[in-house]
């Protein structure tokens, strides 16, 4: 199947040398985002993350940098930096499928607020060092169970929830992409892929059944990192080139 042709007017020429900056600027923020990828997988292996509150106590008063990269404090700095992105792709792509790019970025957007509606990092910063100035047993559990309570609802509830929704927007705007001349078709599958994998490996998880063979709950989710971090080179790579183009 050959890919669609460009028929771009001269309306359209003068449209993407307005938004030259902000093809830029999203071009920019992705290539850092690859790069946030790779350091979370880094922090992730080199300090694997603890499964109760105590544990994160405990590393939050080792090192508190170390505790809020555990609980995704780069991930929060990497959707910061996709603002410019899916903004770029929106004006990039509007106009092979402005509808679905329109539902896919306020998918992005309430994906990103759930996530930092309920991420809990700093609050368990804050717990914790109220945990180690408790003068009795009885602070120190109420602590403790309130520690647990946010890690549960963050890492069991709302992150999977907005990794979802997130993930549905990634999907919809690689399949805006594959209808368009703007993207190439490996750009559009390997976003496809990212949307796909990051879905699957969720709804495995929670498989009766499926979800206990650890292995390959794991391997989907790291499938799914790597497509992420191809597509976002790729997309990073040609919306950059979109800036350049627009001075010509």
């Amino acid at each position: 199947m050959s890919a669609p042709r460009c028929t771009e007017t001269a309306e359209h020429v003068a449209a993407r040398g307005r938004w030259r900056g902000l093809y830029r600027a999203g071009g920019t923020a992705a290539l850092i985002v690859v790069v946030l990828l790779a350091c979370e997988i880094a922090v992730f292996t080199i300090w694997p993350q603890p499964t109760t509150a105590t544990g994160y106590f405990r590393l939050f008063q080792r090192n508190w940098l170390i505790g809020l990269l555990d609980l995704d404090l780069l991930g929060m700095i990497a959707y910061v930096l996709f603002v410019p992105v899916v903004f770029a792709l929106y004006v990039a792509l509007r106009r092979h499928g402005e509808s679905l790019m329109a539902v896919a970025t306020a998918l992005f957007f309430v994906g990103i607020s759930t996530f930092f509606a309920t991420n809990t990092a700093f609050s368990m910063l804050s717990l914790s060092s109220q945990h180690a100035a408790a003068e009795t047993e009885a602070q120190r559990s109420t602590f403790l169970a309130a520690g647990e309570a946010m890690l549960t609802s963050f890492n069991v509830g709302a992150f999977q929830v907005s990794y979802v929704i997130v993930s549905t927007a990634w999907l919809m705007i690689a399949v805006v992409m594959l209808r368009s001349c703007v993207f190439s078709r490996a750009t559009a599958y390997s976003g496809i892929l990212t949307g796909a994998t990051a879905i699957g490996a969720v709804a495995l998880e929670h498989t009766p059944g499926v979800g206990g063979i650890f292995a390959l709950v794991v391997a989907v989710y790291f499938a799914a990192i790597v497509f992420q971090a191809l597509w976002v080179v790729l997309t990073g790579r040609k919306l950059h080139r979109l800036g350049v183009e627009g001075d010509a």
